[in-house]
């Protein structure tokens, strides 16, 4: 079966735009780390894509460092996440938005 580098494209271009959506539309914090994720693997699917299409490593290598920095996001996300809910009682970034606004009303006076 030939390999067809436009297909994967295509597929990691709807994935990467599907996270975009999530980012943009959800109000937890949570699925918002979780859309940044699916963002983050198909940047790696399409670097895996390219370098496969000429026969080079590089792209898997590109996939090894996107692996770790998303590895580091996610548990530095996750423990942001879980002091802000510690604090707040919340996940949901419009209540956390107007908890900052609040915040800034009252360092102004």
């Amino acid at each position: 079966m030939p390999f067809n580098p436009q297909a994967v494209l295509i597929v990691a271009a709807i994935l990467f735009v599907l996270g975009l959506v999530g980012v943009l539309t959800r109000k937890n914090i949570i699925f918002i780390l979780v859309s940044v994720e699916i963002m983050l693997n198909a940047a790696g699917l399409a670097f895996v894509a390219a370098g496969a299409r000429w026969g080079q490593p590089d792209g898997q290598v590109m996939f090894l460092f996107i692996l770790a920095m998303a590895a580091s996001e996610v548990s530095v996300g996750l423990a942001l996440v879980m002091q802000t809910h510690r604090q707040h009682k919340t996940l949901d970034v419009q209540e956390l938005r107007e908890l900052r606004d609040k915040t800034e009303e009252y360092s102004s006076i």
